[in-house]
């Protein structure tokens, strides 16, 4: 299968950590019912409060110290990186501690919007209709969108003996449809000249719930093929052929044990369930999905919003077709108060966000996260700072 990212001893300390695998963001907005998975991270530490300026490659920022407990809530895409951050940010902060109750996008917004969590993780933005609410919250200040967990989404697949699979966007479109059955269909065999592709039939495997997943898959569709996939659907996958599963790890799984099967899904989820990852040709050549190809089409993210509300164009990002260029990518934001937090709270909000920012490494990359480095992680410190 395509290389995948070295995995070390590291994961095993974080994985255990984890109530659950990485799973999908189909806990959207327009879920209201998820299963919770309450991770309550707390290290004690015998060093002294850290409360000194510290120097980062995104600028430097100094930590308040505030103890306690912090409450975040939303987007189950964001859980294994948010358990990592939560503890770097217990071992970097004397007597803090984060509890991240992975109940979806919909709850996280919801219960934020309730002043029951400091932040929402999500994988959409706020709705038109909850901006104002949302800003109530805050007293009466602008909720931000922060971008600070990268979630790239795998084309995997299982097919015996085809290690170096490439697909383009009207590839996917009519695989996804229903019209090209046969992985050695000559419109499959044209960009895989150098691969032995069966006479075997295409097992096309799709989100059944509704998930973010799904929603930006159709909207990459859509973008990259200038129109050539109706996206109307959203969270929900119109599902003409193939057959659904729940959640990423079924997605995944599904396509672990079945000969022929391909889908879209969380790199993370590829990677745990060993399958192949396909190269994306968008008109320059094959690109393999990794930190270097998703970094370049981070570096060129346009917001739909102004200043530190970093709203992210998705059609404009899964636009870009420049050689060495992955885009399809679950951006998932951290919901927070732009002003309007205590002290106390305010302390806490900002001490994990920069922490998480310092743990943009390796260690995440090998959780299937994709970490923030450049003018993203830039732009996001001085939003930080900028929370009042």
């Amino acid at each position: 299968m395509i290389r995948n990212f070295k995995r070390t001893a590291a994961i095993a300390g974080i994985v255990a950590v984890s109530s659950a695998t990485l799973v999908a963001c189909g806990d959207s907005n327009d879920t209201e019912t998820t299963t919770k998975s309450e991770t309550a991270v707390e290290t004690s530490k015998s060093t002294e409060t850290v409360a000194a300026t510290t120097e980062a490659a995104a600028g430097s920022y100094e930590l308040s110290g505030n103890k306690g407990e912090l409450k975040g809530e939303g987007s189950s895409a964001q859980k294994n990186a948010v358990d990592y951050f939560a503890q770097q940010y217990a071992a970097k902060v004397n007597g803090a501690s984060l509890a991240y109750t992975a109940s979806g996008s919909g709850d996280g917004v919801k219960n934020f919007i309730a002043n029951q969590a400091a932040f929402a993780g999500s994988d959409s933005p706020l709705k038109d209709e909850e901006i104002e609410p949302a800003k109530n919250r805050c007293g009466g200040n602008e909720a931000w969108h922060l971008p600070f967990v990268i979630g790239p989404v795998a084309i995997a697949y299982n097919l015996d003996g085809v290690d170096n699979l490439v697909v383009t966007p009207e590839l996917l479109a009519k695989i996804f449809r229903g019209e090209i059955t046969k992985w050695n269909d000559p419109a499959v065999a044209e960009v895989n000249k150098d691969a032995k592709l069966p006479d075997q039939d295409i097992h096309v495997v799709y989100r059944s719930d509704s998930s973010g997943t799904s929603d930006n898959f159709q909207k990459f569709l859509a973008a990259s093929t200038k129109g050539d996939w109706d996206a109307s659907s959203g969270k929900q996958f119109p599902g003409v052929v193939g057959e659904g599963a729940d959640k990423s790890t079924g997605v995944a799984n599904a396509v672990q044990t079945i000969p022929g099967s391909i889908t879209y899904v969380e790199l993370g989820n590829a990677q745990q369930n060993g399958l192949g990852i396909a190269q994306l040709d968008l008109g320059n050549g094959p690109v393999e999905l990794n930190p270097d190809t998703v970094g370049k089409a981070l570096d060129n993210l346009t917001f739909k919003t102004e200043g530190h509300n970093m709203v992210v164009d998705s059609t404009k990002l899964y636009e870009q077709n420049a050689a060495g260029t992955y885009p399809l990518v679950l951006t998932t934001y951290e919901i927070v108060c732009s002003a309007g937090y205590d002290d106390q709270v305010r302390g806490q909000v900002k001490d994990f966000l920069n922490v998480s920012l310092d743990s943009q490494d390796d260690t995440l990359a090998q959780l299937g996260y994709i970490p923030v480095k450049g003018k993203l992680a830039q732009q996001l410190r001085e939003a930080i700072d900028a929370i009042a």
